[in-house]
């Protein structure tokens, strides 16, 4: 553990740039996350001149810059930071149910953190790729989803632990309750576009 950093010490500067490149953690980034919290208020001030608001969970450990709502931005004059792209559907279903799995683990006494194989993942989002006999290429499809939410943050390799991911909490920011009751329509949703695709 590193040592606390002084009051005086804290680094608005460091905090705003660790902030902007990505989801701070308590437990991977414990220096900037002491700067980030430490400075939580004068954060919020310089970003949101960026159009931004910072949010912090000192609980679960993680903080992340979001973009204020369009109707703010509007009024405040400005355009939107970052542009909204839509996720490809296999990263969002992934999304969807590791939030659910998260959700589940959350109400056993399995621990803090959630880890699966990459055979799980795998398992959890195959279903929903078109049939195939070719086993290796649906391999591949699955691993190139897990790939890309691991990319987005909310999936961490585990160190030394040779296939296996964390789930990271932050994904119950992005994937809130509400949306989480809904699953089972959208995947209904999901399974529709896909007997489409497979037309």
């Amino acid at each position: 553990m590193s040592r606390t950093v002084p009051r005086d010490e804290l680094n608005l500067a460091l905090a705003v740039t660790s902030l902007m490149k990505g989801v701070v953690y308590r437990d991977t980034a414990e220096t900037a996350w002491q700067h980030v919290l430490g400075l939580a208020s004068q954060v919020g001030d310089h970003v949101a001149v960026l159009g931004l608001t910072v949010v912090v969970d000192e609980a679960e450990g993680y903080a992340f810059l979001r973009s204020k709502s369009d109707d703010e931005l509007a009024e405040l004059g400005i355009p939107r930071l970052v542009a909204r792209h839509q996720l490809p559907l296999h990263t969002s279903l992934l999304l969807a149910l590791l939030r659910k799995k998260l959700a589940e683990h959350d109400t056993t006494d399995a621990g803090n953190r959630l880890i699966l194989t990459g055979d799980q993942l795998r398992d959890l989002v195959s279903p929903f790729f078109p049939a195939t006999t070719n086993e290796a290429r649906a391999v591949d499809q699955a691993d190139a989803t897990v790939r890309r939410v691991t990319d987005l943050g909310f999936l961490r390799r585990m160190p030394g632990q040779d296939g296996e991911y964390e789930v990271r909490r932050v994904l119950r920011a992005f994937v809130d309750a509400q949306w989480l009751a809904d699953l089972d329509a959208r995947l209904a949703e999901y399974t529709e576009i896909l007997a489409e695709e497979r037309r």
